[in-house]
């Protein structure tokens, strides 16, 4: 697995090699007059505010998705259009997406009664506290202070905007606006609005992209995560409350749960953001994911003799019922 190598390689630190090398690829270092010891302090920051011992919510999976979101970038329809300004926010939002990510969902946070629950409102709880740690740490590491506060202000509300669209209870909102747009043929990424909707597009589809990777590095991703559930499940069972879908390592299984994943979630993301970017990139994601599904129904008969069946966690598609983030990129 490619970022789990370069996590080698590096010592445990493929979140900052990682973004620190794409701020120097595309110029944001010179453009925005960047000093080079804060965004370092910054990215040290951001990658120790990650919990290494997540099995999947870690610094690894946020340079993971920071990498995917540089690739989407790169797409022509984009890159001839985006600003210095987009792609900063763009890559500042990737690699703190998830930040101080406690390893259980939104539903666990609000049954427990957890405080973060009790700020949030119940409302994109895990969202709001990875842009607003985000936030914290920009303002302590420095790297903008030579910005106008207006500037500032602003970066860190379109960084929010970004982060906040990963919420996966949101996803048939954002994916209806996306049909919706295509559909009318009216996106005009020369404003700077429908840019910046198609930069949240892209990170939601570098969130759950991993379907649309190899079979071997898919595999694996998956496998983490579903260690992740079912290690929420086993504290839900300890503490007596109720195991949450998906979370059940008794009656689920890890077939079962990516195949929904897929049909539910990732299919319907990837095949608009094909319709608005018809590359080799996007044919190749598209590919996979078939192929991956495939697969996956095919351990899925071994297990239970049928290939039909999906968990019904993902038919509902609310929010109380669907892991808050059951992100595989």
């Amino acid at each position: 697995m490619i970022f789990i190598k370069l996590n080698t390689v590096v010592t445990g630190n493929s979140l900052v090699s990682l973004t620190f090398h794409l701020f120097n690829l595309h110029g944001l270092i010179e453009h925005f007059q960047l000093d080079t010891m804060k965004l370092r302090r910054f990215l040290v920051m951001v990658q120790e505010d990650y919990h290494s011992q997540n099995p999947y919510h870690n610094a690894v999976h946020a340079a993971d998705v920071t990498q995917a979101m540089h690739c989407y970038l790169k797409e022509p329809k984009l890159s001839k259009s985006l600003t210095p300004w987009d792609v900063l926010l763009s890559l500042v939002a990737a690699a703190t997406h998830d930040l101080d990510h406690p390893g259980v969902n939104q539903p666990f946070l609000i049954k427990t009664n957890h405080y973060l629950a009790t700020l949030y409102k119940n409302t994109s709880v895990l969202e709001n506290h990875h842009w607003r740690s985000a936030v914290g740490l920009l303002r302590e590491s420095g790297l903008f202070a030579h910005m106008s506060l207006e500037n500032r202000q602003l970066m860190e509300s379109q960084i929010g905007d970004l982060i906040l669209a990963t919420d996966i209870s949101q996803q048939n909102e954002y994916l209806s606006m996306f049909r919706s747009h295509l559909d009318r043929g009216d996106l005009c990424l020369e404003n700077a609005n429908h840019r910046h909707f198609i930069l949240q597009m892209a990170l939601k589809c570098a969130d759950i992209c991993n379907p649309c990777r190899t079979w071997e590095l898919s595999k694996q991703w998956s496998e983490k995560v579903t260690e992740e559930f079912f290690h929420q499940g086993d504290i839900e069972k300890k503490y007596h409350l109720g195991v949450s879908p998906l979370c059940d390592r008794q009656t689920e299984t890890i077939a079962n749960i990516q195949i929904g994943f897929m049909t539910y979630l990732v299919e319907p993301l990837f095949g608009e953001w094909a319709r608005f970017s018809n590359t080799r990139l996007s044919q190749t994601m598209l590919g996979h994911l078939g192929l991956n599904k495939a697969s996956w129904k095919g351990v899925q008969r071994e297990q239970s003799g049928s290939g039909d069946d999906v968990d019904p966690a993902f038919e509902e598609m609310d929010s109380d019922i669907l892991p808050q983030e059951p992100r595989l990129s």
